[in-house]
């Protein structure tokens, strides 16, 4: 699949896509009141770009400018902006041919309704 074929609601997403941009982590609580790690990151391939939410140990598995194979991601929209997401049962591989990234088309920038 290529960053420009993601809409809302997909499941069992399949993707390469190299880091653009790792924003700087945050830190969040859950209704459960634990402290999980956040963190934001462009990614994509010469399609269009998107942004990658990243928690906890996830953070720590991407670079910038770093090439990955993401398995068993879904997409979501949060305030209005397409995400895409590993969640509990995402994995997140090094992949190898790297790639320009198509930030011109940034798909979390479109709103979505």
């Amino acid at each position: 699949m290529k960053t420009n074929d993601l809409k809302a609601g997909q499941k069992k997403i399949e993707i390469l896509v190299k880091v653009e941009d790792k924003n700087k982590e945050r830190q969040v609580a859950s209704q459960d009141g634990m402290i999980h790690r956040v963190c934001d990151a462009i990614v994509g391939d010469e399609t269009g770009c998107i942004y990658l939410s990243l928690w906890d140990e996830s953070i720590d598995l991407v670079q910038n400018g770093g090439c990955y194979r993401i398995s068993n991601a879904y997409t979501s929209v949060y305030r209005g902006s397409l995400r895409l997401n590993t969640g509990k049962y995402g994995k997140i591989t090094e992949a190898q041919g790297c790639f320009n990234v198509n930030t011109a088309n940034n798909l979390s920038l479109k709103e979505i309704i």
